[in-house]
């Protein structure tokens, strides 16, 4: 039987017409970048959250020499976010590159974690994945990774 799978999303042309703190948001992600770890794919990655209290925080990707032992940004912020504040649920996740040619979307790792946070805390997280001057915007998860792993 074949069936049809629609995701919807919402694209920004320029990441001025996204409310303020999302902007806010995409603007911790970006300076993230500066703080990543990547001597070999030149590959500056930022990510930031928006917690349900209102905090925010950031994080960056670091690459080793012991290929795979890097981590992406998202990873890193989630695990950090998971450990440290596993009560106060993520609400957005804004993810942000340099150089940034094109939107920043999450590997499928990141993918698989972000749908990790949100069945645990029982919520979706808003994916907003910018570049370029412009933005892709989830409301969850679920919509980038729609046939999730699932023990």
């Amino acid at each position: 039987m074949k069936r049809t799978l629609d995701i919807s999303y919402e694209h920004y042309a320029t990441i001025g017409d996204l409310g303020e703190a999302d902007r806010q948001l995409i603007r911790e992600a970006e300076e993230a970048t500066a703080t990543a770890n990547a001597p070999y794919s030149h590959f500056h990655v930022g990510a930031a959250v928006r917690l349900k209290s209102g905090r925010t925080l950031h994080a960056s990707n670091f690459e080793s020499e012991v290929y795979p032992a890097g981590l992406c940004a998202e990873r890193s912020l989630l695990f950090f976010v998971e450990a440290n504040y596993a009560d106060d649920p993520v609400e957005a996740l804004a993810i942000a590159s340099n150089p940034s040619e094109r939107e920043c979307y999450p590997c499928g790792q990141c993918r698989q974690v972000i749908v990790d946070v949100e069945r645990r805390q029982k919520s979706p997280i808003r994916v907003i994945m910018t570049g370029a001057g412009s933005a892709t915007v989830v409301d969850s998860a679920e919509k980038l990774l729609p046939f999730t792993f699932k023990l």
